[in-house]
């Protein structure tokens, strides 16, 4: 059974060097640094209670509540980039799940997660501020190649959560939709012109 094994929050923060000579040094403004928290927390549909976005137009809203990311990418992580110290959060991720990943998580799949319910509303979609958190300018493509990017959840229940609850699933309405799938139509390794109709079609799927 699923469950998550770390929850994290983060606010807006600026950092930077200007003109720095190395591009990854220069000012941003990003959420991602993300806290692990021990108390429960409240989940709404916008999201963790004191959960920051930098960028509302590509992050946050209702249909990217929350993000989720499975806890066992993380060995393989530390075995690719030894020099990067990461741990759960490491990939700006709200919830950090055990015995889930994206070959076992299904667009549209529903969970209750205590008094919340909650749904799989759309993988993450690799962007640049990962490899500027890190300083490694090709990690954004290495998450894209190995299809470790997470998954985002849309809130249907409001509610409490906290470390260690567990996700039941009570609904798959799309089992031929693994999150995997849909990350290899998204990214062109599934080149099936019917695939990627039936995946813009996707009920579940976030506009």
């Amino acid at each position: 059974m699923s469950h998550i094994a770390s929850i994290q929050i983060g606010t807006v923060i600026h950092e930077g060097v200007e003109d720095a000579p190395n591009p990854m040094e220069r000012p941003w403004t990003t959420a991602f640094y993300k806290s692990s928290i021990s108390q429960p927390i409240r989940l709404t549909k916008l999201g963790l209670e004191g959960d920051q976005v930098a960028d509302s137009k590509h992050h946050g809203g209702p249909e990217k509540a929350v993000l989720c990311y499975a806890a066992s990418h993380y060995a393989a992580w530390r075995t690719e980039h030894p020099e990067l110290e990461m741990s759960a959060g490491a990939f700006g991720e709200n919830l950090t799940i055990i015995d889930a990943d994206e070959t076992s998580v299904c667009i549209g799949d529903v969970y209750q997660l205590g008094e919340c319910t909650v749904e799989v509303s759309q993988p993450r979609q690799p962007c640049w501020k990962i490899s500027r958190r890190w300083g490694v300018k090709t990690l954004t493509k290495e998450v894209t190649r190995t299809g470790r990017t997470g998954w985002y959840l849309r809130i249907i229940n409001e509610g409490t959560v906290h470390v260690g609850q567990e996700l039941v699933r009570v609904a798959r309405p799309n089992p031929e939709w693994m999150v995997a799938r849909a990350n290899d139509v998204m990214f062109g390794r599934e080149i099936d012109r019917m695939a990627v109709i039936e995946l813009m079609n996707l009920a579940a799927l976030s506009d």
